[in-house]
């Protein structure tokens, strides 16, 4: 990810994203009237829909916390205002969003960066699988033969 690394395990990134027929592609929750976290009024990234300019960029992720859109700070916004600055956002949107990292000894495929650095485990599995497979057909096949 191409961003500056904050304190706390925490990422920054502007990520600019073109409208599309049916908006930007995602959904948002989060507000000081609809707070996901406690204590917590921020708008998050709830959905990303597929096949729309966020999901085409690959960049925005699901539980993304967005700070500010065309650097309009989104703290202390109700989630319908925030709804509103995103509708009239204009064509070209720009989004600094806020990511938590993973640590590096966490689930393989959720750090943020694409590849997990290892072989997913179906590419070990299943040759194994059907080597065992083979192996039980063929003592099947010539046990009965004896």
């Amino acid at each position: 990810m191409n961003g500056s690394v904050a304190g706390g395990g925490v990422s920054e990134e502007v990520i600019r994203l073109t409208r599309g027929p049916s908006g930007l592609g995602f959904n948002i929750v989060g507000g000081t009237d609809q707070q996901v976290i406690s204590n917590d009024s921020s708008i998050y990234v709830s959905r990303i829909k597929k096949n729309g300019p966020a999901h085409l960029d690959g960049r925005l992720q699901e539980g993304d916390k967005i700070l500010a859109i065309n650097g309009r700070d989104l703290k202390n916004l109700r989630h319908m205002d925030a709804v509103e600055l995103f509708k009239n956002a204009g064509y070209d949107v720009s989004l600094k969003i806020q990511r938590r990292l993973q640590p590096e000894n966490g689930p393989a495929g959720h750090r943020g960066g694409g590849d997990s650095g290892g072989l997913p485990l179906a590419a070990i599995l299943v040759p194994g699988l059907a080597l065992a497979a083979a192996a039980v057909w063929i003592l099947l096949r010539y046990r009965h033969r004896m």
